[in-house]
């Protein structure tokens, strides 16, 4: 473990060939996994649990109690995933009484001036870009990509594998692998060179524009499309998680391109 210059509490539980640069502080109710690297002048504060092979940049703060009125002092976390990457000065809140911890998975990049509010969840795989800030309790699930400057609204959530475009302001869920843009946001298309990307098969990716062309497109309300969808679409796993993720959305999911 290299930890000049660093200020670790003697409590502070850290793994094998972890690296903290000069005039980090880590306090003492801290869990840091081996390979992790955390550079100069990072704040990682009671609460923060902290996978292996995470890098961490200047500036970040981990595991600060809320910016919410009704915390109460309660016990709770940040839980950060392995493999995971922090830039500068982003900052992550811990959690409050609704999920006791505030969590980013595995594989993730959060640039510079990201902030994640309390009880926030975020899948594996996921990237926010520089100054996006999430308020509290949202998901964000698997392979999601926010933009630069995108904003989203408390209690939402972003579904797996879509794409928001910078400065996006999220006021409602995005259903997953679609595309999610202007202002009002509203849906532009599937994230198709994602899935690509991602190794989808081509014809899952053409069933999964199938089902958001009768969800968008067709413009039938919302009960009727997805009687539709259920009835028209070929079952899969990502038609279902379409299904669900809709039927599942007390708070509304974003509107179609052409609305007004």
């Amino acid at each position: 473990m290299s930890t000049a210059g660093a200020h670790i509490d003697p409590n502070a539980k850290i793994g094998k060939d972890v690296k903290i640069g000069p005039f980090s502080t880590i306090h003492g109710d801290v869990e840091i996994g081996d390979g992790t690297v955390i550079h100069s002048n990072v704040v990682i504060m009671d609460g923060a649990r902290i996978g292996k092979n995470c890098e961490i940049f200047p500036g970040a703060v981990i595991s600060a109690i809320p910016q919410d009125l009704k915390y109460q002092g309660e016990k709770t976390t940040v839980e950060i995933g392995d493999n995971t990457t922090i830039r500068e000065c982003v900052t992550i809140n811990k959690g409050t009484v609704d999920k006791m911890k505030t969590s980013v998975g595995n594989n993730c990049l959060l640039m510079a001036y990201v902030h994640l509010g309390h009880d926030v969840e975020v899948g594996n795989n996921c990237i926010i870009a520089n100054a996006g800030s999430v308020a509290g309790h949202v998901k964000i699930e698997d392979f999601a990509i926010l933009e630069g400057m995108v904003g989203v609204q408390q209690f939402l959530t972003i579904g797996a594998h879509s794409f928001i475009a910078g400065g996006t302001l999220v006021r409602k869920n995005v259903p997953p692998f679609c595309k999610a843009a202007r202002e009002p946001m509203s849906y532009v298309g599937v994230n198709t060179v994602g899935l690509r990307r991602r190794g989808f098969d081509p014809k899952i990716i053409s069933q999964i524009e199938d089902a958001y062309r009768i969800i968008y497109v067709q413009h039938k309300n919302m009960t009727k499309a997805l009687e539709v969808l259920e009835s028209e679409v070929p079952d899969s796993p990502e038609k279902q998680h379409i299904l669900d993720f809709i039927r599942n959305s007390d708070k509304g999911i974003m509107k179609g391109p052409l609305h007004d």
